[in-house]
């Protein structure tokens, strides 16, 4: 959902004469002197659990009461390379897969995507006429706005990327579908679950399509990463689409794989990464994975077991995390319509999930903002960020981060960020 604010008796400042502009920029630029004169030291850069959301799982710490699973098996040992098979179903419950599927390991899923992928390039996958790395060109489609850290591991890894519009209900089918004629393009990032940043949802009925569609590539992959299936932020709880079914019943069963963590779940720092995939791609990861591990941190996992007992046990401490994080979400909210709502100058989502708020400002507004932004002691995500490269061709989007902070300070922060905006607006209204 977007929008910019409430019905309001404002003015949008486009309809403002000269004069009434100067006016009314002088009266912000006072604003934001007073912004300023706070000394604030604020924080909006990252979508990282608050430590009242970390508290809520302290009681890990003194978790396993046992070191055997409940098969019997030692878990301070070597082996079980795929996963404690508790934790894998607790997983396969909450990602709607079979249990089969789901191959769990360490900490981070963010590792598994860079495992996937540098396997794909050294190896190739099941499907692959060649490994992807002598291919004369790779290339990635990247909806955006979209998630930082997928773009800089296809910078990094020399991977081009392509952009489509992320739309509120996933990724522009059309866009993609003119792409994937490219037998270069080898596959595709997606969010799918209030998607980093825009809070988008991917439909079942978007989500088939981009599992049925032809591709040049025989060996297209849509890296799932379900990062926030759980994380709801109201009673409407968005259920995610079922990627590996409509895969499979499509003939591209190798399509998707999916990833989800505990990171924002539990302790972010030592959470429990998954990937859930077609039985052809689960046995050529665990080979790859083979050769680099013995098995994972069975011991974390069974802390986790024992933590959650099932599925719905994660579902009852993801209401706890909403009911700390959702008034950060409504100040966010109210601080841009309070300020904004009306002036025609920014709109923003209300999402109902996820970590994020996306912003976007007037066209060629936005690192501005973020320098006034910063010039006043809150910090903000670069401009760009949710773009390849950092590169935002309107210079218009920004990427809210409301979790971490306490409330006061998320409050006291949008209502800077709100000042800075509209001054960076007047700014260019009025050159």
């Amino acid at each position: 959902m977007r929008h910019d604010g409430p019905v309001t008796n404002s003015t949008p400042l486009a309809d403002l004469s000269a004069d009434d502009l100067a006016a009314r920029l002088t009266t912000v630029r006072g604003d934001y002197d007073a912004l300023r004169s706070q000394g604030l030291k604020l924080d909006l850069t990252r979508g990282k659990p608050g430590a009242d959301q970390l508290d809520l799982s302290n009681d890990l710490l003194s978790l396993p009461t046992s070191y055997r699973d409940r098969s019997g098996t030692d878990v301070r040992n070597y082996g079980g390379l795929d996963g404690l098979p508790e934790i894998r179903e607790i997983f396969a419950d909450l990602l709607g897969v079979d249990a089969s599927a789901v191959v769990a390991g360490g900490n981070s899923s963010l590792t598994m995507m860079y495992q996937v992928i540098t396997a794909m390039l050294l190896k190739g996958g099941p499907d692959s006429p060649r490994p992807w790395g002598e291919e004369p060109v790779v290339k990635f489609i990247c909806p955006v706005p979209g998630y930082d850290r997928h773009f800089t591991m296809l910078a990094e890894l020399g991977i081009e990327m392509v952009t489509v519009p992320m739309t509120p209900d996933g990724p522009d089918v059309d866009a993609v579908r003119a792409l994937v004629d490219d037998p270069a393009v080898k596959g595709l990032w997606l969010v799918p679950t209030y998607a980093n940043p825009t809070g988008s949802v991917c439909t079942a009925e978007v989500a088939a399509e981009l599992m049925a569609m032809p591709t040049a590539a025989p060996d297209f992959r849509i890296l799932w990463d379900n990062a926030y299936a759980v994380h709801h932020l109201t009673d409407d709880e968005a259920k995610s689409a079922d990627a590996l079914g409509l895969a499979a019943a499509s003939g591209h069963p190798n399509r998707p794989i999916m990833f989800a963590s505990t990171s924002k779940i539990t302790f972010a720092g030592a959470g429990v990464g998954v990937i859930a995939t077609s039985p052809e791609n689960r046995a050529w990861y665990l080979q790859r994975l083979g050769f680099a591990a013995i098995g994972p941190d069975k011991v974390n996992q069974l802390r986790h077991v024992e933590f959650f007992g099932d599925a719905d046990g994660v579902r009852a401490h993801m209401r706890k995390h909403r009911d700390l994080i959702a008034p950060k979400f409504a100040a966010v909210e109210d601080a841009l319509s309070a300020r904004l709502g009306g002036l025609g100058i920014a709109e923003w989502t209300v999402p109902t999930g996820g970590y994020f708020v996306n912003l976007d400002v007037l066209d060629g507004t936005a690192s501005r903002v973020v320098q006034l932004a910063k010039e006043a002691g809150i910090a903000l995500t670069p401009a760009g960020s949710a773009f390849p490269h950092g590169d935002d061709p309107h210079d218009r989007n920004i990427r809210l981060a409301p979790t971490f902070p306490v409330l006061a300070e998320v409050e006291a922060a949008m209502a800077g960020v709100a000042v800075c905006v509209e001054l960076a607006a007047l700014e260019k209204l009025t050159s």
